[in-house]
């Protein structure tokens, strides 16, 4: 007969043991880390909140979400969205921010949790340098525009005369000739990029004002982040508050524009069979990783300089609303002034298809050139609020990839680690920059970020709820912030957003075109998505080697499990923390030992929180 005891700390050598039961749980150190072991906080919990607003609300905001909105049919896509945000979004969010600050680790670290699946962290974070290449030349090319701003009139507003078959941008009229382009495009095409319209006899070599542009930006990211969290802190207050003041300016012109309720109404009215077409839910889905900057690590990285007890259910909540906010308001704006330009030109909103840099880089200043004051102003005000938030989002990236690096070698200088991917930044950022730079980022971003990504956050998904578990993830919550875990959290995380994420990661393969690029452009995408996923195998297999179990069966369950330090930064916290759970390990008994059982035992407990 089994006799139940309550866990009695012990001391050892400096060390506590938890006795249970006359057996022995894995030691937790309770001595003080030392100084270089102490993870930084943010100063101000409003430091945390304003940072992920810097992060998660930027290009995949102002620019990612009216392009896709207006390739899906306006408010077409409008209603999958917001559905695939409540199901997938909000719940991915809390929970990397649940495991972040729980466990204050980062986004390879937190794979403590289970060792055997660390490769999708190191493959979040190999996706997360490949974004970093050309998230900072995109922000040059805004830098380059912004000093353009200045000049009366604006750069863009009027043809060169080697500019054939173009109409100045300035003007108010109809163009007779369909075939004739705005002197905006041909700037951005010609004067800007210099653009290859293929990259057949290779991609040419930089452009050097966007080359300073690119070099300005690089200070501009390693200035605010030298000090480390800190310093990226108190630099947030500007750049997540500062760029909605520009966007409430532009709205309110933009709403007095002539069609443009046209444009906005094509946004907001739905158009309910579309809602049955797959490909705008896949839509959805990818924006909506792209919109809150989640499966990437980085608000792991963000949430793990939190205090324990920080409110981040609040936080998750505040910061998805605003994303989702921020991005309808950046969707009214562009679809006004989409509606302005259809009105002057004579065209349907519904027939003009834009891309990402067009909408950014064409369509913004071609309407700004129309307008009949202030160009200059309102110019220099959407540039000057594109590279804030460019900013922020970069200065997310980068901390990110310091924290993966820091945590592996603590000992390395914050200010060092950050030079390091700066001149890495700038060097691959050339190469976005170069007349054919457009397609190496449209390869890059198809294969190595949106493909590595779906296929990333399933895994992640599967360590979290049920590798470590959703009905433990619960009892984390509780210890964390004293609050019970609903049950829509815990059926999302369980099972609906699994099955959303499945379901469009396969419409992604049976659905697959390749870009139009040559042959060997593709084979180097597939070998970026390759590369990306081949670090899951490779660092299941180096944990898989060091286990000194005898059978593979329990090498697998061993390495499935949390580490033996896992657990809340705080000593006695971790104390608390592994009392509660191994009093759950022992009322649970044996229920662990079958497969099937237990995972009947986790679907049940999905439903309840004891």
């Amino acid at each position: 007969m089994n006799t139940t005891t309550n866990p009695i700390p012990s001391t050892v050598g400096g060390s506590t043991q938890l006795t249970i039961g006359g057996s022995e749980a894995p030691e937790v150190n309770t001595l003080p880390k030392p100084d270089d072991a102490v993870r930084e906080k943010w100063d101000r919990g409003i430091e945390f909140l304003l940072s992920c607003v810097a992060l998660s609300v930027g290009f995949g905001n102002i620019w990612r979400f009216p392009y896709t909105a207006m390739q899906n049919g306006g408010g077409a896509f409008l209603i999958p969205y917001l559905v695939v945000l409540f199901l997938v979004g909000r719940p991915l969010y809390y929970l990397e921010m649940v495991m972040g600050q729980f466990s204050s680790r980062g986004s390879i670290k937190v794979f403590d949790v289970a060792p055997l699946m660390r490769g999708v962290g190191v493959g979040q974070t190999l996706a997360l340098v490949l974004i970093l290449g050309y998230y900072a030349a995109v922000l040059s090319v805004s830098v380059r525009y912004f000093v353009a701003s200045f000049g009366s009139p604006l750069a863009w507003a009027r043809c060169e005369p080697e500019w054939v078959g173009c109409v100045d941008s300035e003007f108010k009229g109809h163009a007779q000739n369909a075939s004739f382009r705005p002197s905006a495009e041909f700037y951005f095409n010609r004067t800007v990029l210099h653009n290859y319209w293929t990259v057949d006899e290779g991609i040419g070599v930089p452009d050097w004002k966007l080359t300073l542009c690119l070099l300005f930006c690089w200070i501009c990211i390693s200035c605010i982040l030298i000090k480390g969290i800190r310093s990226s802190g108190k630099a947030s207050y500007f750049l997540a508050i500062f760029p909605y003041l520009i966007l409430l300016v532009l709205l309110i012109r933009t709403c007095t524009l002539e069609g443009a309720d046209q444009g906005i109404l094509y946004l907001l009215k739905p158009q309910w069979q579309k809602l049955l077409d797959v490909q705008v839910w896949y839509a959805a889905v990818t924006q909506c990783f792209f919109s809150l900057t989640i499966s990437l690590g980085s608000v792991i990285v963000f949430a793990s300089y939190n205090s324990f007890n920080n409110n981040i259910y609040r936080d998750a909540m505040i910061i998805s609303w605003l994303d989702t906010f921020t991005s309808i308001i950046s969707g009214i704006v562009v679809f006004g002034i989409v509606g302005n330009i259809a009105h002057i030109t004579g065209n349907r909103v519904e027939d003009m298809q834009l891309q990402g840099p067009q909408l950014t880089f064409i369509t913004y200043p071609d309407a700004i050139a129309k307008f009949d004051a202030a160009q200059n102003v309102f110019a220099v005000l959407f540039f000057l609020m594109f590279f804030l938030l460019g900013l922020g989002s970069n200065t997310g990236i980068v901390t990110t990839i310091v924290t993966a690096i820091r945590d592996r070698f603590p000992k390395l200088s914050n200010w060092k680690v950050v030079l390091m991917i700066a001149i890495y930044g700038f060097g691959c950022g050339l190469v976005y920059i170069t007349p054919g730079g457009l397609h190496v980022l449209d390869v890059v971003d198809k294969y190595g970020v949106t493909l590595t990504t779906l296929t990333l956050v399933m895994l992640e998904i599967v360590t979290f709820c049920w590798l470590y578990g959703v009905e433990q993830i619960a009892h984390d919550v509780q210890l964390m912030l004293d609050r019970k875990t609903g049950v829509f959290w815990r059926v999302c995380w369980s099972f609906v957003t699994l099955a959303i994420v499945i379901v469009i990661w396969l419409f992604s393969f049976i659905q697959y075109t390749p870009l139009p690029v040559p042959q060997g452009m593709t084979a180097f995408g597939w070998c970026l998505y390759a590369f990306v996923m081949v670090q899951v195998i490779v660092w299941a297999a180096y944990e898989l080697q060091n286990r000194k179990e005898e059978r593979f069966i329990d090498k697998i369950k061993a390495a499935s499990q949390p580490t033996p330090d896992w657990g809340p930064e705080d000593s006695t916290m971790r104390v608390r923390y592994r009392t509660e759970m191994s009093k759950r390990s022992e009322q649970n008994g044996n229920q662990s030992d079958g497969i099937g059982k237990n995972i009947l035992r986790k679907i049940l407990n999905t439903f309840y929180q004891k």
